[in-house]
């Protein structure tokens, strides 16, 4: 049960730091490199990196919806009583939700296609499906976090931050 509780609230921000991580020694790595005459250069670096920002910024999604934290105005809610800010934020939710639900429906067959495909990267030589995967997981972990939102709303009214 620990591991769970543990798991629900630094899953995606540990991932996140081992993408950011990794970008950076890798490419602290290649830059050294790059100077080394004797030493060839990584060819599958740039490639490497790219892949680790794209799967940290589709990590970066569930996180910002646990938190939060995402791009918001929140004027009109701010003037709003008690009540109606709490059915705003359910709405919220329910946008947030179905939102993530449905790029979660497209990105499956997406991800289907580039596994039937066999298409590889060109510098690593992985299958792209690999790539294309963690649009499932930050989109199926964003509706899970949106789920999560709309219970926290439903049980502590004020702003569903009981977690913080």
């Amino acid at each position: 049960m620990k591991l769970i509780r543990w798991l629900d609230k630094h899953f995606e921000e540990y991932l996140m730091i081992f993408c950011l991580v990794t970008i950076t020694l890798v490419m602290f790595i290649q830059v050294i490199i790059r100077k080394l005459p004797w030493i060839p250069a990584l060819k599958w670096a740039e490639e490497f990196c790219r892949f680790a920002w794209i799967w940290s910024v589709f990590l970066s999604l569930p996180y910002t919806i646990k938190h939060s934290s995402m791009l918001r105005v929140t004027a009109l809610r701010d003037v709003l009583p008690e009540g109606a800010r709490r059915v705003l934020d359910v709405m919220v939710d329910i946008i947030i939700i179905a939102a993530m639900g449905m790029l979660l429906y497209y990105a499956v067959p997406l991800v289907k296609d580039r596994y039937l495909s066999g298409e590889t990267s060109p510098a690593m030589n992985w299958p792209i499906w690999v790539m294309y995967s963690f649009m499932i997981l930050g989109f199926g972990l964003g509706v899970f976090r949106g789920i999560q939102r709309l219970i926290g709303h439903a049980a502590c009214p004020a702003d569903g931050r009981e977690d913080e």
